[in-house]
């Protein structure tokens, strides 16, 4: 595809609502050298952009977060001509000032994860990106501009500490993460982040907290019932302010792809090994992130 696309990708509770907002949208099966995405990517329009979005965890949510083909899923994108990412996630908040409902564009990361393909350079050369800002400073500044406009409480940054789960933290994991200045605990950011750099892809993550984590102890007189609708909730209202974000960002002229992006040109010096050590057939498997 020859025009440039603005990738979306929805997490918990707000893939199939993102879905449903497109228009003109065609369904797209993508194999990649790293398997089958997640689902179908959507080709369509949503706002002024051209867009393709994917539903990380798939159809009905059957996914879990260590088996999403994470890989697979940022590889299609570039290959369908995706050269910027809005990516969405559920995540349980570590700081009291960020509340359940609230939006957070999401600056930093400490990675736990340890079951999932991080690289696509695997058995093909040593390739070491810089990730010490792992997001698009260029496109965090069009979110946070643009929901000031729109009377959405935001959080203009936070570190969002990724586990591997599928199990959520023990109250001490839960203060340790605290302790390490963690203001946000999920499982799917990465190795989103880092593929998306190693794809040179201008990448931003909008958290949608959901809770509290278990940091701070629950109600006692509330059973449990009530705490997982107060939840569903939270997430709810955190997708609904997500949903008004992206088609805002998406209705106005800002221009979120830019050839002269860093992020655009993060291979640059990236790969180590000899031109001459590199296999030729991966080289050309392997072609579309270099592009």
């Amino acid at each position: 595809m020859a025009q440039k696309l603005v990738g979306i990708i929805g997490g918990s509770g707000l893939g199939d609502a993102l879905k449903q907002q497109l228009t003109d949208a065609q369904s797209q099966e993508v194999e990649t050298p790293f398997g089958k995405t997640s689902g179908a990517v959507y080709l369509g329009k949503l706002g002024k952009k051209n867009v393709a979005f994917l539903n990380r965890h798939g159809p009905g949510h059957r996914l879990s977060p260590s088996e999403v083909p994470y890989a697979a899923n940022i590889f299609a994108m570039k290959e369908l001509g995706v050269r910027a990412i809005i990516s969405s996630g559920a995540v349980g908040s570590l700081r009291e000032e960020i509340a359940p409902g609230h939006l957070v564009i999401v600056d930093q990361f400490i990675d736990k994860t340890f079951r999932r393909t991080s690289s696509f350079f695997n058995d093909f050369a040593a390739v070491h990106c810089e990730m010490a800002e792992p997001l698009c400073g260029r496109l965090r500044k069009i979110l946070i501009d643009t929901a000031a406009t729109i009377d959405i409480q935001t959080h203009p940054k936070g570190t969002y500490v990724c586990m591997e789960g599928p199990q959520f933290s023990t109250r001490a994991e839960s203060l340790m993460h605290r302790a390490w200045g963690g203001d946000l605990i999920g499982m799917t950011a990465m190795p989103e982040v880092k593929l998306a750099r190693e794809a040179q892809i201008c990448y931003v993550l909008i958290a949608l907290p959901s809770d509290y984590d278990c940091w701070r102890p629950h109600n006692d007189s509330a059973d449990k019932q009530t705490l997982l609708q107060e939840i569903i909730s939270n997430l709810q209202n955190a997708c609904d302010n997500c949903i008004k974000l992206i088609k805002a960002v998406l209705e106005s002229d800002s221009q979120l792809v830019h050839n002269d992006c860093p992020c655009r040109k993060s291979l640059d010096l990236a790969v180590w090994t000899e031109v001459s050590k590199i296999e030729p057939s991966k080289k050309q498997q392997l072609q579309v992130l270099f592009e």
